[in-house]
């Protein structure tokens, strides 16, 4: 027995290496198979995503897209040329990130809010899911305007029901979120209760419908405009900025659109006319005290030439005051320059610091000029100073008030830097979803999951599915048992008998087995192609005695010894089924006999061996049912009552069939193995695992128990499956034909 056991652990071993090198080759035919053995599934699968995916491109809501164009340009109109200098000292070129920002700020976004007052939410209350699909299909879609709603602080954000009670005069209910009602009120007419204020401008909806309303935070409000505005230049450099505005209601988007455009349209004019501005304020500041300086260095010079009779300057000092007068107009202006450099730039930028050097340049010549002053008489002297204070208070004033114009007529012509190209425009067609692209991705995503569920399922059950795998572990295949349609159907009919009639429960009189239903079935064939393999495997045994078992339930043991046992019988042996398994055994339903007075009443003595042989409707067929169920099945079939048994039947017939339960989960046929001469394990196609059968098969080495054979049952074709029973095509011809 130890060299059986080794020769067939070397043969194991050897297998296993050629089964692993064999794995790491990809089996295209077998995958393909597998995909055309589940074809029914993945059809299914994908059909079933398709139809979702239809349902939803066309329950979902649209989204509709709204666009506008813009063009942010360099001022350099006629206006700002006339000016000169002026006007390019209030216009800067922006880059188009910029611009993108500031259309994006909360400065812009924040108008539109209030201006379209869109921090109130009201929209219908639909079932669930599909709701809100079938009411747009249907054309049934209810819409309300209100222009006003003002809640409590304490109830901020939190929604509230409106319920129309008369779609006709406009009458409305308002509960709150705990299903109170909190007033009634009227389409047209303002409501005012309890801290709420609302004013329903327009409703459009039939009698009870609800609507839900509520009232979010400006910022909330601002952040939902930032995450459907999208804000692009187009190309490079061009200045032309590209809006678009994506919603579910078309004409609100269009107006949003729109008011975001004139926003920024309207800033940026404020914009430039207030750097205007405040350097119109800056000089107006300054005229009156330029012009006080004027006034009284008229008068000192005035009273000067009539103390002194009218002193004129000669042509020296004349010319000597029109450079002063020029040095210090210049310095003026740079005064007026620095004023305005110093809010732009530091002291340490090069153009400061070239305002800086020129400044001083242009002192460093008034000291020249002064000490030639000095030379001239005293009189001289005095008329020259007061005339030059006089003449650069005279021209500073004159070019404050030019100034003055001038930024007056250029606050009045500012127009801005931006204009409005293409306003928005709402496309008729939605943008979401793009319903054909969702049913084909629909269709795609249920086939690929269909697919991956099959080759997933595929990967991790390891189901036999061909006698190699079986022989591959040193057992031989005695005989592949086709999967029979006529014993489902017999399956379903014994079902009913069970469940049209309680009294049936305890005893069905209908002999229900295949092989006489349908001798010819190709799981007859097979059975009879078993009875003669084992005709010869029988020859060396000790008896005449055969077990049957298996790894696990559910394999068809009960259905391979009855109608195998039938087989049998029918070529004049005489035979006895035993149903050994005492836990849940149903081999009397095959026949239509009751369980009682069955092997477990003979084992604890109760009856007699020749009182629990029952006779079946088959000639030289008799059964043994496995009666009531013990708390001991083990121990019974160890009591020499079973051994003697043995005897007696393997005497009386010429062959015994003993049906015993699974080897993995009771040891009961190990016992019963130990006494038969010939013992075979079945085992279901695609069911049972070749793991499940090695380990059923050393658990019979352990008990020194030989399994001759391996029934493989209910076979199926397969196109993943290199085997099939083609050759059992053979079948019974009718004479007629």
């Amino acid at each position: 027995m130890s060299n059986t056991i080794n020769q067939r652990s070397n043969s194991q071993k050897a297998e296993s290496k050629n089964q692993q090198s064999d794995a790491d080759v990809i089996d295209l035919g077998k995958l393909l198979g597998l995909l055309l053995d589940r074809k029914w599934l993945i059809l299914f699968v994908t059909t079933l995503f398709a139809v979702g995916g239809v349902a939803y491109a066309l329950l979902a809501t649209p989204v509709y897209k709204a666009d506008a164009l813009l063009q942010v340009e360099t001022k350099s109109s006629g206006m700002s040329a006339m000016v000169g200098d002026m006007g390019d000292l209030f216009s800067s070129e922006s880059s188009a990130t910029t611009e993108v920002e500031i259309i994006k700020s909360r400065m812009i976004l924040g108008k539109t809010v209030d201006e379209l007052n869109l921090t109130v939410q009201a929209a219908p209350i639909y079932t669930p899911i599909i709701g809100k699909g079938l009411a747009r299909l249907s054309g049934e879609q209810a819409n309300i305007t209100i222009s006003r709603f003002d809640v409590p602080d304490y109830l901020a954000e939190v929604a509230i029901e409106l319920v129309v009670d008369d779609a006709v005069q406009g009458l409305f209910s308002l509960f709150d979120d705990e299903g109170n009602q909190i007033a009634e009120g009227k389409v047209g007419e303002p409501l005012e209760k309890g801290g709420y204020r609302l004013f329903v401008q327009a409703l459009s909806a039939a009698e009870g419908a609800r609507f839900s309303l509520s009232k979010r935070s400006k910022l909330k409000s601002i952040q939902w405009l930032q995450q459907n505005l999208t804000v692009s230049e187009r190309g490079k450099q061009t200045g032309i900025l590209s809006l678009s505005f994506e919603g579910e209601k078309k004409l609100l988007i269009g107006k949003i659109l729109n008011n975001i455009s004139q926003n920024y349209f309207l800033q940026n004019v404020e914009r430039n006319s207030a750097e205007a501005e405040k350097s119109l304020v800056f000089l107006k500041q300054h005229l009156p005290n330029i012009k006080k300086e004027l006034n009284s260095a008229e008068d000192v010079l005035n009273d000067f030439r009539q103390k002194n009779e009218s002193i004129d300057l000669n042509l020296e000092a004349a010319s000597t005051l029109k450079v002063m007068v020029e040095l210090e107009k210049q310095l003026n202006d740079l005064t007026f320059k620095e004023a305005d450099i110093s809010q732009r730039f530091t002291k340490d930028h090069p153009a400061y610091i070239s305002l800086l050097d020129k400044r001083q340049t242009l002192l460093l010549k008034k000291d020249t000029l002064d000490s030639s002053i000095r030379k001239l008489p005293k009189t001289q002297r005095e008329v020259l100073r007061m005339t030059r204070d006089v003449e650069v208070n005279q021209q500073i004033y004159i070019q404050l008030l030019n100034k003055v114009q001038e930024l007056s007529v250029l606050k009045a012509g500012t127009v801005g830097n931006v204009r409005i190209l293409d306003e928005a425009q709402v496309f008729d067609i939605a943008i979401k979803p793009k319903k054909p692209l969702i049913a084909v991705l629909a269709t795609l995503l249920g086939g690929m999951l269909s697919v991956a569920f099959v080759l997933l399922k595929a990967a991790f059950h390891k189901g036999i599915e061909s006698p190699e795998e079986v022989e591959a572990l040193g057992l031989p295949v005695y005989a592949s048992i086709p999967k029979s349609v006529w014993q489902e159907k017999l399956d379903s009919k014994l079902i009913k008998l069970r469940k049209g009639n309680k009294h049936h429960r305890k005893q069905n009189t209908q002999t229900i087995l295949l092989a006489e239903a349908n001798p010819a079935d190709l799981s007859i064939e097979a059975l009879r192609g078993l009875r003669t393999s084992l005709h010869f495997a029988m020859m060396e045994a000790k008896n005449n005695v055969v077990m049957i078992s298996g790894p696990a339930p559910s394999i068809g043991k009960s259905f391979v010894s009855a109608n195998f046992a039938a087989v049998v019988a029918k070529t004049g042996q005489k035979v006895l089924v035993v149903d050994a398994d005492m836990r849940k055994g149903y081999l009397q339903r095959h026949f239509g006999l009751p369980l009682e007075n069955g092997l477990s009443e003979m084992l604890s003595g109760k009856l007699q061996i020749n009182e629990v042989i029952k006779k079946t409707s088959i000639d030289n067929l008799d059964i043994i049912t496995r009666g009531q169920v013990p708390p001991n099945p083990s121990e019974l079939l160890m009591h020499p009552r079973f051994s003697d048994f043995i005897k007696f039947a393997s005497e009386q017939y010429d062959l015994v069939l003993i049906d015993t339960p699974p080897v993995l989960a009771v040891t009961d046929p190990s016992i019963v193995g130990a006494l038969a001469g010939t013992t075979l394990m079945v085992g279901r196609f695609d069911k049972s695992t070749a793991k499940e059968v090695e380990v059923a098969l050393h658990r019979f080495d352990m008990a020194g128990i030989e399994v001759k054979g391996f029934i493989l049952n209910a076979v199926e074709k397969k196109a993943s499956s290199t085997y099939g029973y083609g050759y059992y095509n053979y079948a019974y011809k009718s004479d007629k034909a």
